[in-house]
């Protein structure tokens, strides 16, 4: 039995029907299948670390202020946000295949268009279409991860998203690369346009097809009537978490370019070791919760993520925040698995809706956070503005500690 079930997931997404071929077909066949899948999921995390990878260099070429940066960086949110409401119900209708394909390209061109920014109007427009696309690919590829599990006997999604952090990584490299090159930020989100395309005329043909329905899961229960109060905590865990995360893909380079005075290429290295950090916390995480239990694992990752953002501020020098960094990605690497498997097994809620609150309210917190730190960064500095984060992995340890869901 796996140490941590992601069979909860299946219910977040719409039910559906997969050809009775697929479940017939040999291993080898299914192997690929699940290849494909992956590689979507790491064509997904390409993008938004290719983004990440630029966002000081493009805050150089425009002239932005933190505050303006920040404000800036909103775009993407709200972008996702206009997206939500109907998404769902264009993945369900037009299936999350076709979805997948479309959305990961119309996702990659976007940096396309915000590497053509010249205007810090450009960089919002380009960042708001960048936000909405991600909001489809997103929904549609977790929905083929899910129904590509339905193909195995042993849980395969935890790989999905190590695929994404692994994406990740791969950018950021890819990112130091083309600095030490001197290639502009429009060269480079070219390049990365060209890698996606090529991720998925090789593996579309290999893209699940399905015939999706609405769930349709009868239930009386209404959060708005009768909100669950430890939902609501668990959420405010991964919204912190989530907030932690979030500013380390959209701040870490500017805090080594402009705090560390990193020189050149080294500008990356901070979101780097933060990625690398993250990707190998989330395959460790299973281990680690074995061993020791949930609750102390989330408590001591809190703990971590503090101790990492408060290292950063108090030894502003390359290696040590190259340590401090690690500290946070490892930390946050293990808060949402964690947080979504408890959730996920709430006794008085449906998994579905149970799923969709936590992730309501965390989603918050990955989309605010980054805006957020570029305001404080312009009345205070970028440091305090650090400092100030720092204090959400202590209330994770606090909130933690105190809920008695979590064992």
């Amino acid at each position: 039995m796996p140490l941590l079930d992601y069979s909860f997931l299946a219910k977040i997404l719409p039910k559906a029907k997969i050809n009775k071929g697929y479940r017939k077909a040999k291993k080898s066949y299914l192997n690929r299948i699940r290849l494909a899948t992956s590689l979507f999921f790491f064509g997904m995390g390409f993008c938004f670390s290719t983004w990440a990878s630029r966002i000081p260099d493009i805050k150089s070429i425009l002239q932005l202020s933190e505050a303006e940066l920040g404000t800036m960086l909103f775009a993407l949110p709200i972008g996702q946000l206009v997206a939500m409401p109907f998404t769902g119900k264009i993945v369900t209708k037009y299936g999350s295949r076709n979805i997948s394909i479309s959305g990961l390209l119309l996702y990659a061109f976007c940096l396309i268009f915000i590497g053509l920014a010249t205007q810090p109007w450009h960089l919002a427009t380009g960042l708001f279409l960048f936000g909405f696309f991600c909001n489809f690919c997103n929904i549609a590829v977790n929905a083929q991860g899910v129904y590509t599990q339905q193909l195995f006997e042993k849980p395969i999604i935890g790989s999905f998203h190590g695929s994404w952090s692994l994406a990740g990584f791969f950018g950021a490299l890819v990112g130091l690369l083309m600095l030490t090159i001197k290639w502009t930020p429009l060269q480079h989100f070219v390049f990365a346009f060209a890698f996606i395309v090529v991720i998925i005329l090789t593996n579309y043909k290999y893209i699940i097809k399905t015939k999706s329905k609405q769930e349709g899961e009868k239930t009386s229960y209404s959060f708005w009537k009768n909100p669950d109060k430890t939902l609501l905590w668990l959420g405010v865990i991964c919204f912190c978490g989530m907030a932690s995360e979030g500013i380390m893909f959209d701040w870490s380079g500017v805090y080594f370019k402009e705090i560390i005075k990193a020189p050149g290429a080294l500008v990356v290295l901070g979101y780097t070791t933060f990625m690398i950090s993250m990707a190998s916390g989330r395959f460790l995480s299973d281990f680690l919760v074995a061993k020791y239990g949930a609750k102390k694992v989330l408590i001591i990752s809190g703990l971590v993520i503090s101790t990492g953002l408060y290292m950063a501020v108090l030894l502003p020098f390359i290696i040590p925040c190259m340590i401090a960094f690690m500290m946070v990605g490892f930390g946050v690497s293990n808060v949402v698995p964690i947080i979504f498997n408890i959730a996920g097994n709430n006794k008085n809620v449906p998994t579905g809706i149970a799923l969709t609150i936590v992730t309501s309210i965390s989603f918050l917190g990955f989309l605010i956070g980054p805006p957020i730190i570029g305001f404080i960064a312009e009345l205070t500095s970028l440091k305090y503005s650090f400092a100030m984060i720092g204090v959400f992995g202590v209330f994770i340890s606090m909130l933690v500690w105190r809920l008695k869901v979590i064992e």
